[in-house]
């Protein structure tokens, strides 16, 4: 069985050159979750929209190439690739109030892909719909169907673009921190929601996070990311039982922890900062040598 994703060697740049993404490399295999992690800034939503074709107009790939269930994106025509990219992977946004139109109801917003990108009709939509606001736990979808945005609270909404994403089946679901503009409650509920919806539909999941501890909670795979590079990948429970790259042992070391409230807060190590930037200046001065 091939790869849901497959990343080899991508590399994109800026307009002025500047690398954006260091030679990502990454697979994720089907009904798997696999989390990208780093500090804002690190490139994990940059590849997240180099997957779903919407980088940017100021950013561009320039090298390497992305694979879905083994179709090579950069080789198909934009049409076929926005179609195939359309009927096979979705995405669960960061801010729910930013992502849904404000002036349309939820209903016609839900089910316009299904209507549009993949040809259903409106009824067979329209029950699907009501069927995964079902499964996400709501519990009055006529009401929640004819209402706007703003009439939903934040965690309704995301519940609503959650139902969207798993709707047509998709094969792959980019979920760019979809906790992020929630409070601490909501966020521990959208989470296992997610987490019980990819079981069920056996979903793979490009998880962006820069949370260790949803890493944990949520992943089989994990890539940790700094300035557009992954410096480590390997199985979850691998990782945090054994971190192998300082800066994952940093980044780690960083993060505060429940058992000890009043700890000081530890930065990450600028001596380890100080080591990977020299190496992707390094790397950086020697990938423009044959790309001008």
């Amino acid at each position: 069985m091939s790869a849901c994703l497959d990343i080899a060697n991508l590399s994109a740049v800026l307009a002025n050159g500047q690398r954006v993404l260091r030679s990502v490399s990454l697979t994720v295999q089907p009904g798997e979750v696999h989390a990208l992690v780093g500090e804002s800034g690190a490139g994990k939503t940059m590849i997240g929209k180099a997957v779903l074709g919407v980088l940017p107009s100021s950013v561009r790939i320039v090298e390497g190439d992305m694979r879905l269930e083994g179709e090579d994106l950069g080789k198909l025509p934009p049409k076929a690739r926005r179609t195939l990219i359309g009927a096979r992977t979705a995405l669960i946004p960061q801010d729910p109030l930013t992502a849904l139109n404000p002036s349309r109801r939820i209903g016609p917003q839900m089910t316009d892909r299904l209507v549009r990108i993949l040809g259903w009709s409106g009824d067979k939509a329209d029950k699907r719909v009501r069927q995964l606001l079902d499964e996400v736990q709501i519990r009055d979808p006529d009401r929640v169907l004819k209402s706007y945005p703003h009439e939903l609270s934040g965690g309704m909404r995301q519940r609503v673009l959650i139902a969207a994403a798993f709707a047509a089946e998709p094969r792959l679901i980019v979920a760019d921190e979809p906790t992020t503009a929630l409070d601490v409650t909501v966020q521990k509920q959208i989470l296992r929601l997610i987490a019980a919806l990819q079981r069920e539909h056996g979903t793979a999941i490009l998880f962006v996070t820069h949370d260790l501890g949803v890493v944990a909670k949520i992943s089989q795979k994990v890539s940790v990311l700094y300035a557009g590079k992954v410096v480590e990948e390997a199985e979850t429970a691998d990782l945090f039982a054994a971190p192998r790259h300082p800066y994952t042992r940093s980044l780690m070391a960083a993060t505060p922890r429940y058992t000890a409230p009043f700890a000081s807060l530890k930065p990450v190590d600028e001596t380890v900062l100080a080591g990977l930037a020299a190496e992707i200046a390094a790397a950086d001065q020697a990938w423009r040598r044959p790309h001008g």
